[in-house]
């Protein structure tokens, strides 16, 4: 694992610390293979939500018709994996 990898590592981590999970992070656990839709669309705390049914998710928001992805981890990932 190179320094950049570990970094990243380490700072998802210290996000995962800090909150809960009902999936209990699957996304990091499979090494990001199982992962909700969602694109970085500009927005400091949000990234656009684009699963099928998102009101089934506890980080999904409604607002002005868009449907919004909260988690941190999840933000994360979109913001510095560009998955």
């Amino acid at each position: 694992m190179d320094t950049m990898e570990k970094t990243l590592e380490i700072q998802i981590e210290e996000i995962i610390s800090g909150c809960t999970c009902p999936k209990d992070f699957l996304c990091y656990k499979s090494n990001f293979r199982n992962i909700c839709k969602a694109r970085d669309i500009g927005l400091e705390s949000f990234v656009a939500c684009l699963v099928r049914d998102p009101m089934e998710c506890k980080f999904s928001l409604l607002f002005g018709g868009v449907f919004f992805c909260s988690c941190p981890v999840r933000i994360y990932i979109a913001k510095n994996l560009k998955k």
